[in-house]
């Protein structure tokens, strides 16, 4: 497929790879401030990560403005291992 798209792409002496996923055992992400002031957590969203990053962004935003983020970030909070 990728010859489709890159006509000068030669694969000769490729191989089919996957990596892993940076995920939690929970599978949640972590979002939220560390106990360590003036530092926020946001990683760990797996392969959602495109998917979930302007939600994770406007909550990150939000707690470092003081704001109320937009959703209740009680699940994803670092503390929680």
């Amino acid at each position: 497929k990728a010859k489709r798209f890159l006509p000068g792409l030669d694969p000769s002496g490729g191989r089919e790879w996957m990596g892993f996923r940076p995920s939690l055992p929970d599978s949640l992400p972590v979002i939220g401030r560390a106990r360590a002031p003036n530092i926020v957590y946001a990683f760990g969203h797996g392969h959602l990560g495109l998917t979930q990053a302007a939600a994770t962004g406007r909550s990150i935003r939000d707690l470092l403005l003081g704001q109320e983020p937009p959703i209740d970030l009680t699940p994803f909070r670092p503390q929680r291992f």
